[in-house]
């Protein structure tokens, strides 16, 4: 698979300067995890996920969860297991889905479950999600993926949700995430990605975020997100990558504050109406929070809507001028401080290292755009397909 994979080939030329690299699940883990981009929930009661994964993928999403939590009932668990299993089994028996597919449990036991009912489906399968993982029961969950690679003959990944209550409440986070920081290390190559659950963390206080807002307005959830990130986030070799909390809003509003989206860029680009859509649509907080999430360590995205996919990843795009940034910090032989070549900062060696080798691994999955080509022009054109 490969991001932006929808675009015409003459499109991409105009808008890459690089184009995105190929990916699948046997790719190493460290760019996997970077490429994971906007990744879509879907509820896995629907009658028709087969079709809904086939036509996300088309579309350009590359990472999907079929979710067997929070958007099933309780009593319909045992029928969307049924139909989530079927339904994988249908997809690994063809091409269609070029995407990277991953199953939200409820339980631990879920996971043997599906491992063991699971026939051709396990070549559709990337692994699993874990909601609240906590250090007293995350264990027994990747546990029971080991043992279901073992059973399927496939790596299965595990990507747990930080969201319980004891990293939330301030006299236990420090503990649970070292305690969490220990058990992700012995499983380092089991554990694809780290996802944020900023709902359940806003839930503990009774908040529900107003679309005004992004998620680090929300002092409580910022202060967990800034923990997280302390802990588990590390350039040192024992960090993950961390994808950021999902956009509840899509939906037009009456608003109350001005919108978070500059003018200036859309009006350079002849793209004053599409800045409107993009507002009308909740958007610019959305766009406004991937930044956010971007300056705090954060990459990718889970999302709920599909239209939020084309922002989450036209936004993890390398830029020309990040990009020979960071060229120009990796080739340097030596430490010291020398100018951009855009003439507009200083590039110091030592301290952007880690910057610079982490913007150089989302342009292999992402792409490089042209120089002058603006996150305007690549949102522009996906939204235009």
């Amino acid at each position: 698979m490969k991001h932006f994979r929808q675009l015409e080939a003459a499109r991409k030329q105009e808008l890459f300067l690089h184009v995105p690299e190929q990916f699948d699940d046997r790719t190493d883990r460290r760019l996997l995890a970077v490429a994971l981009g906007a990744t879509l929930y879907v509820p896995a009661t629907r009658p028709d996920l087969v079709d809904a994964v086939r036509k996300r993928a088309a579309e350009g999403v590359c990472s999907m969860v079929i979710d067997l939590e929070d958007a099933v009932a309780d009593h319909q668990v045992d029928d969307a297991m049924t139909n989530a299993i079927a339904s994988l089994d249908t997809l690994a028996g063809t091409d269609a889905a070029e995407v990277l597919l991953f199953v939200r449990v409820r339980t631990a036991d879920a996971i043997r479950s599906i491992a063991e009912r699971l026939t051709t489906g396990v070549g559709a399968l990337t692994g699993f999600v874990i909601p609240k993982f906590n250090s007293e029961t995350g264990g027994k969950f990747l546990q029971e993926i080991a043992s279901a690679s073992e059973l399927l003959g496939k790596h299965l990944y595990a990507m747990p949700v930080l969201e319980s209550p004891e990293l939330v409440h301030r006299e236990t986070r420090d503990h649970e995430l070292r305690e969490i920081a220990l058990l992700l290390a012995e499983h380092r190559d089991r554990v694809l990605a780290v996802r944020i659950g900023a709902t359940d963390m806003c839930g503990t206080f009774g908040i529900r975020r107003d679309r005004d807002l992004t998620i680090y307005d929300v002092r409580v959830v910022a202060d967990v997100i800034a923990g997280i990130v302390n802990y588990l986030g590390r350039s040192d070799g024992t960090g993950f990558v961390i994808t950021g909390p999902v956009w509840e809003y899509f939906a037009d509003h009456e608003r109350m504050f001005r919108p978070m989206l500059r003018a200036t860029p859309f009006v350079e680009h002849d793209a004053v109406r599409f800045r409107q859509h993009l507002v009308s649509r909740d958007l610019d907080g959305l766009l406004r929070e991937i930044a956010l999430d971007r300056a705090n360590g954060i990459q990718g995205k889970t999302v709920i809507h599909p239209s939020h996919v084309a922002a989450v990843n036209a936004l993890s795009a390398v830029t020309h001028e990040e990009f020979h940034d960071a060229q120009d910090i990796v080739g340097a032989a030596s430490g010291g401080a020398q100018a951009s070549g855009y003439r507009n900062k200083m590039n110091e060696t030592k301290p952007h290292r880690s910057w610079a080798e982490q913007t150089l691994l989302r342009a292999r999955v992402f792409g490089v755009t042209n120089k002058g080509v603006t996150f305007v022009d690549l949102l522009t054109a996906l939204v235009d397909r």
